[in-house]
């Protein structure tokens, strides 16, 4: 989603990238077999043992020890390590599980207050056809996964969740477990206890908007792309050429069109093509000013895993973002923070995928990239809020109200920066068809409040408060 030249070559990122994907940790909750109250219990074993190993293998279990049905996609469980390198990149993957692999998902993240053994964790979730747990009833074998992206050696006798002697399935403390945002199990390394991962600072309420600080809201209530008041409101519709995208590729204003859905005005990015450079059309709209840094922001976005005509596969990236201008290579008061949706793939992937991604720097030539991202890969069709809060301590994404990311403070922005959304596509190898076709973004409405930590319950409140208002733009942000 950059609206600057560059193709991210994700499965190139170990250079010098962060892999670092993350949620703040779980909360500690010492707990064992017998305690009385929990509704579930994690067993492991190792499926390697020895100090180093080439992949770690963390097989778990979980078990409803409730007297009530547990949905299983309600819950997520987080196994604790030590990173290798800097900046190492890891990868999951699932070699067989009764639930089926395709119904369970690896994300890594890192943790707010690093240990001795614990710098990362990978946290383990479920789709809905992952089904429920009957009382007293377990998942089965689950026999996960993780390597270093390099397949170098890992090290794994100092990692905090490892146990060298669980050759056969146990209750295990030293992995947690959530059930619908709440610790039931285990005990987090220490210091890292975010249950609730809202500033201390917020307010009490959570679905209090709390004051009203400078404050950009657009509901994109335009008639078309040649509205004057989209200008007039500070936004730029591209025309201009160049990158990110496909070469030959054009940037289409008239490609943005606006609509009624549900009773909310609706903006729609179109990117289209029929095999060709010179074919292709993609979109971007941003804001003129570079005036927006710290605080939240959030945007209600449909992404589109199916094109709305023609053959579906190319590898598109439907983003919301903020970013600034790359003065020099490997600059360092470059900032960007991405929500990136690749629903066929790309940068070397061959599913859906979605990045969040904090950006220190990089270099376009040769490709350098300091940066830090999480990932998730899942289908994410459909509507969703998207919340990313930068204070001066870390950067945090949220996706429909559940804690996705945490990025660390060397990845702050150093200067403003403008907030943008674009559709485009990487490259045309995914779909070599010459038939057109075309794809659709929608954007539902944008807000930014300077200075401000909000929690997702917090923005759904201001949103719903200034829409009930009536209004349907705002901008009381200071320039500068």
């Amino acid at each position: 989603m950059k609206s600057h030249a560059k193709s991210r070559l994700r499965a190139a990122a170990a250079a010098a990238v962060t892999v670092a994907l993350g949620c703040t940790a779980l909360a500690a909750v010492p707990a064992t077999a017998s305690a009385a109250g929990e509704p579930i219990a994690v067993q492991y074993r190792t499926g390697a043992s020895g100090a180093s190993a080439d992949q770690s293998e963390p097989w778990l279990k979980v078990r409803n020890t409730g007297s009530g049905s547990v949905q299983l996609s309600d819950v997520k469980v987080r196994y604790y390590f030590k990173g290798d390198a800097v900046g190492e990149a890891y990868r999951f993957a699932c070699s067989w599980a009764v639930k089926g692999c395709g119904n369970i998902t690896g994300t890594f993240g890192t943790l707010a207050h690093p240990t001795a053994t614990a710098d990362r964790y990978l946290e383990i979730g479920f789709t809905s056809g992952a089904g429920s747990l009957a009382p007293g009833a377990d998942t089965g074998d689950m026999q996960l996964r993780f390597y270093r992206s390099n397949w170098q050696p890992l090290v794994q006798s100092d990692d905090y969740s490892f146990g060298a002697g669980a050759t056969a399935y146990t209750d295990w403390t030293k992995v947690t477990a959530q059930l619908g945002g709440a610790t039931v199990w285990g005990t987090a390394p220490e210091g890292n206890d975010p249950t609730d991962p809202t500033d201390p600072t917020d307010p009490t309420d959570p679905t209090d908007p709390g004051e009203d600080g400078p404050t950009l809201f657009d509901d994109f209530n335009y008639s078309g792309h040649t509205d004057p008041q989209i200008a007039a409101h500070g936004w730029s519709v591209r025309s201009n050429a160049g990158g990110p995208g496909v070469p030959g590729a054009t940037w289409a204003p008239d490609k943005v069109t606006f609509a009624t859905q549900s009773g909310n005005s609706v903006m729609n990015l179109e990117t289209s093509t029929a095999g060709t450079g010179e074919s292709t059309k993609q979109t971007e709209i941003l804001t003129q000013s570079m005036k927006f840094r710290n605080g939240t922001y959030a945007a209600r976005v449909k992404f589109n895993d199916a094109p709305k005509s023609g053959p579906d596969g190319d590898h598109l990236v439907q983003t919301f973002f903020t970013i600034n201008d790359l003065k020099a290579p490997m600059a360092d008061d470059y900032a960007e923070y991405d929500f990136e949706y690749l629903p066929n793939g790309g940068w070397g992937e061959s599913g859906n995928i979605l990045y969040t991604t904090s950006w220190e720097t990089y270099r376009p030539d040769p490709w350098e990239a300091v940066n830090q991202h999480t990932e998730s890969r899942q289908s994410y069709a459909g509507w969703h809020d998207l919340v990313v809060t930068i204070d001066d301590h870390a950067i945090t994404y949220y996706i429909d109200g559940q804690l996705f990311g945490t990025h660390g403070a060397a990845y702050l922005p150093e200067r403003g920066m403008s907030i943008n959304f674009n559709q485009w596509l990487i490259d045309l190898a995914g779909q070599t068809s010459t038939t057109p076709r075309a794809y659709d973004q929608q954007v539902d409405y944008v807000l930014h409040v300077k200075d401000q930590v909000l929690t997702p319950a917090q923005v759904n409140a201001k949103v719903a408060a200034l829409r009930a208002a009536g209004t349907t733009f705002q901008d009381t942000v200071p320039a500068g």
